[in-house]
C-alpha cells in the first residue's frame, strides 16, 4: 500500500536534490509548516509561469521526467499543471499528506468558467494548508490557511479567504481567494473542493493548450511573482505590479524578449527556441484571438 501511495504524484521517481538546488532550497526536509512555506516561496520565487511550449506550437508534457527535464535540468518555467505536478512531486517525496484541488478562476469577474487553476490543500496537525505555487503574477508567495476569513500579508500583499453562498439560499459555497488593490478586493478564483489526480490535470492541459477559446492557445503569457514585484509579460506588453501602487506597463521589443525572459523572469531559451521567438514577434504584436486573459 505504501509503495502504491508513493507512486501517484511521482515523489518516489523526483530527483529531489537536483529540484531543491535548482529552487535555492537548503533547509529541513520534513512536512511541517515552516518547510512548506520555504518550499512554496522558493519555488515561486526561482520558476516562472510561461506558456512558451503552446506559443512555438509544442505540445505541454506532463510526465514527471520531462517535467524535470524541462524545469529543473534546462531552466524553464512552466504552466499551471506542471508547477503543480512537480512541486507536488517533491511535497510528497519530503513526506506531506495533500490532496490537489481545482479552482474557477475569477479575476474580478463574476461568470463561471471551468475548474482548471491547480492547487494543493495540505494537511499539517489537524490544519488544512492551501499552497499553490502555479497561479503566476497575482498568486501567493506563501502558504494560507485554508479557513473563512483567513487574511495574509505577505510581504507588500495583502490576501483573504472568505466563503461564497451556495447556489441555493442556506448553503456554503466555495472559499474565495482574493488579493487587496488600491481599488479594493480583486477576487482571484473560487477553491474547489473534490480531489484530483494527475489524470485530471491531463485533460485540463489539453484543453488549455489546444483549444482556440483557451487564454493560453495562441498568447504569449509569462509571470513572476516576487515579495517587491510581480511580473507579467503578455506578447510584448510587460506589466510590473507594485505593492499599493498603480501597475507599470511598456511595449518591448521582439529582439529584446529573449533577454528580458532570461533577466527578469528566469527562463533560459536556446538557439533554436530564440530565433523562434524573435520570428513570431518581429513583425509586431500578435492580435489577441478570443478566451480573455486567463485560465
Amino acid at each position: 500500500m505504501d509503495r502504491l501511495i508513493s507512486s501517484v504524484w511521482g515523489g518516489d521517481r523526483l530527483d529531489l536534490d537536483a529540484y531543491l538546488a535548482r529552487i535555492g532550497y537548503a533547509g529541513e526536509r520534513r512536512p511541517t509548516p515552516e518547510v512548506l512555506r520555504a518550499l512554496h516561496t522558493a519555488h515561486v520565487s526561482a520558476l516562472a509561469f510561461e506558456n512558451l511550449e503552446v506559443v512555438l506550437g509544442r505540445p505541454v508534457r506532463l510526465d514527471l521526467e520531462s517535467l524535470q527535464a524541462k524545469m529543473v535540468r534546462r531552466r524553464r518555467g512552466g504552466t499551471c499543471c506542471e508547477h503543480t505536478l512537480l512541486y507536488a512531486a517533491a511535497l510528497e517525496a519530503i513526506g506531506f499528506t495533500f490532496t490537489a484541488t481545482a479552482s474557477r478562476v475569477r479575476l474580478g469577474e463574476d461568470r463561471i468558467r471551468p475548474a482548471t487553476h491547480y492547487s494543493l490543500r495540505v494537511e499539517l496537525g489537524g490544519e488544512a494548508w492551501f499552497t499553490d505555487v502555479g497561479f503566476g503574477g497575482e498568486g501567493l508567495l506563501e502558504p494560507i490557511r485554508l479557513r473563512d476569513g483567513e487574511v495574509a500579508r505577505q510581504s507588500g500583499w495583502t490576501y483573504e479567504l472568505v466563503r461564497q453562498p451556495g447556489p441555493t439560499p442556506g448553503t456554503a459555497g466555495p472559499l474565495l481567494l482574493r488579493r487587496w488593490r488600491t481599488d479594493g478586493w480583486f477576487d482571484l478564483y473560487a477553491i474547489g473542493t473534490e480531489p484530483r489526480f494527475p489524470v485530471d490535470f491531463t485533460v485540463t492541459s489539453h484543453f488549455t493548450s489546444t483549444h482556440p477559446r483557451s487564454p493560453f492557445h495562441d498568447k504569449l503569457l509569462v509571470q513572476r511573482p516576487a515579495a517587491d514585484q510581480r511580473l507579467v509579460l503578455r506578447d510584448t506588453e510587460l506589466t510590473r505590479l507594485l505593492p499599493d501602487r498603480p501597475e507599470e506597463r511598456r511595449r518591448v521589443p521582439a529582439g529584446e524578449l529573449p533577454g528580458l525572459l532570461d533577466e527578469e523572469f528566469g527562463v533560459a531559451l536556446d538557439a533554436e527556441d530564440t530565433a523562434a521567438l524573435v520570428a513570431r514577434y518581429e513583425d509586431g504584436p500578435v492580435p489577441r484571438g478570443p478566451g480573455g486573459t486567463r485560465h
